[in-house]
């Protein structure tokens, strides 16, 4: 066993000290504090070209990640595996009076002592057995111990029969620029240097999936996700005169009583299922009070995926709007005819039927019936909203429809179904390539080696439960799927793009092996010491002799 504890803690709290918040002025700092540490190592003094920070492309925040490599001296050989993880974390405004000390971890810990705390909590805090702070478990102390591995290959070349790559990538905890930036870095380095990536390790913080739960995991891939958003139309009509319209808010509320929590919507695959979609913004697009019903409405949902494609979540998504557009008609209808029986008056027959298209399908339509007008228009109208640098994406896209929707004859009461922000892919490995097998066998040869030094169960999972860069180091949807996502989001190739490309040519099999908590993104976020500063380097560093130094020819 590596005696990694006392560096590994050390790494970690000079991390946390580094406030890193996503999308602020700290993602710059954390990039100069880990370039700063790995430059301090002998190799990199040696060999300067082998270390770089570097800014993220087509980014809105100046950002940078720190990229490194170690090539090992035992025998030259290609086979490469790279190590990452995050360096930005989630705000600290829910510490309240405590922000001052959520990213000092001694000083946080002896202010929570004057506090009251659930006695198990309390237990941790007294027992120097756990750091909190915020960013200890997520996932700075993932960090620090890929830190320490290539600091150790680093002074030790002579054991590495291979290479080990290292990215700390800026903006997990949002829109994904740095490990999508990072791509082509990686990829312009397999062809400078004959890097062959046979695996990558993640190191996100793991956590007990249930009361009680004694195990420690690692996850052989990563969880998809989608955000499926909704343009909802209706008639207006002014308060007064209520069933002379339709609400746009009426069918949003049916269709978030029909998607959200629901069961038939959770993806099962390798016998692990996801979490039902939940809305996460549910709203109409009135700018300011009137006594007029709201002309049009908008809602989004988190989605997740273990096996559904984009464009499977689209026909599942379209068949549940239509089955909400019917209910809510149904519904009112009824109401209407309660409503005219007791005030004695004729009902008036209902002549909506429930409309729902996919962005793409209007798109077309509209293409069809104007063509070059229309899409002269639309393409000046994006580049005029790229002007309001308050519009995030997902606003952008309701825009973009929204003003498509103008073009539309027909205005009767829709659901319009389009995406409007990034997609993660899910990634699962099922051992079919040889690279698979191997990462999988050292995965095996580790936990059986570690295991005996540890007390609580160590065990693996197909599908690591909450968004990670893991998405972005391989695809496995094909052009089918990823055109889904392209052709139904309103802002792609201009507020939005992914080379889904650059992660099909790196495309290499990755598993997670992070720190052990609880309470990420919490005030009470925490990391367990031991697990985290020995167990997880040292279940690393098996994997990568496994991988590189130990693999049968």
């Amino acid at each position: 066993m590596l005696d990694s504890r006392k560096k590994v803690e050390a790494y970690t709290k000079q991390l946390v000290e580094t406030k890193s918040i996503v999308n602020t002025e700290g993602e710059k700092d954390i990039a100069n504090t880990i370039h700063q540490i790995i430059s301090s190592f002998p190799y990199f003094q040696q060999n300067p070209s082998h270390l770089m920070i570097e800014q993220t492309t087509q980014d809105t925040q100046e950002r940078y990640n720190v990229l490194a490599f170690v090539k090992g001296t035992k025998r030259k050989c290609d086979r490469t595996v790279i190590l990452m993880g995050h360096t930005d974390t989630v705000g600290i405004d829910d510490f309240n009076q405590l922000k001052q000390y959520a990213c000092y971890p001694d000083e946080l810990m002896q202010q929570i002592k004057n506090e009251e705390l659930p006695a198990d909590i309390k237990k941790e805090l007294d027992s120097d057995e756990w750091m909190f702070g915020r960013g200890a478990l997520d996932m700075k102390s993932g960090l620090a111990s890929h830190l320490y591995l290539v600091n150790y290959y680093a002074l030790h070349p002579e054991k590495l029969e291979g290479n080990i790559v290292f990215l700390a990538e800026c903006d997990e905890e949002d829109s994904s620029h740095g490990i999508l930036s990072a791509l082509k870095t990686l990829i312009k380095w397999k062809e400078e240097h004959h890097f062959n990536y046979v695996a990558a390790i993640n190191a996100d913080f793991v956590s007990p999936r249930y009361n009680g739960d004694p195990n420690r995991y690692i996850y052989k891939g990563t969880i998809g996700k989608l955000l499926p958003s909704f343009f909802i139309t209706g008639e207006e009509t002014h308060v007064g005169s209520c069933f002379s319209g339709l609400d746009p808010n009426y069918i949003a509320a049916e269709l978030t009583r029909q998607i959200n929590y629901n069961p038939e919507l959770c993806d099962i695959a390798y016998e692990e299922t996801t979490v039902p979609p939940v809305s996460l913004k549910q709203t109409d697009l009135k700018p300011s009070y009137t006594v007029q019903t709201a002309l049009s409405a908008y809602v989004y949902y988190n989605f997740f995926t273990h096996s559904w494609t984009p464009k499977e979540v689209l026909h599942k998504l379209k068949d549940q709007a239509y089955i909400a557009f019917k209910n809510a008609l149904d519904s009112f209808q009824e109401k209407q005819r309660k409503f005219s029986n007791l005030r004695n008056e004729s009902v008036e027959t209902l002549t909506y039927e429930p409309r729902v298209y996919t962005y793409e399908e209007m798109d077309d339509m509209l293409v069809e019936k104007h063509d070059k007008q229309y899409t002269n228009h639309m393409k000046d109208f994006k580049e005029m909203l790229l002007k309001n640098k308050k519009l995030d994406t997902r606003m952008f896209a309701a825009r973009v429809v929204e003003e498509a929707w103008e073009w539309m004859e027909d205005k009767s009461p829709t659901i319009i179904l389009f995406y409007s922000s990034l997609y993660s892919p899910s990634i699962s490995l099922s051992g079919e390539t040889e690279k698979e097998k191997d990462l999988l066998q050292a995965l095996d040869v580790a936990i059986e080696k570690v295991q005996p030094n540890y007390s609580h169960p160590i065990v693996t999972r197909n599908f690591y439960p909450y968004i990670s860069d893991m998405s972005f180091m391989a695809l496995n949807d094909d052009e089918e799927g990823i055109n889904a996502i392209t052709t139904n989001n309103p802002s792609w190739g201009t507020k939005h793009f992914v080379d889904y490309e650059d992660v099909r040519a790196l495309n290499v099999p990755i598993i997670n092996i992070g720190p052990y908590g609880n309470d990420g993104h919490k005030k009470l976020e925490r990391v367990e010491k031991r697990y985290a500063f020995e167990i997880v380097p040292n279940l690393t560093d098996t994997v990568i002799q496994e991988i590189l130094n130990n693999r049968k020819p």
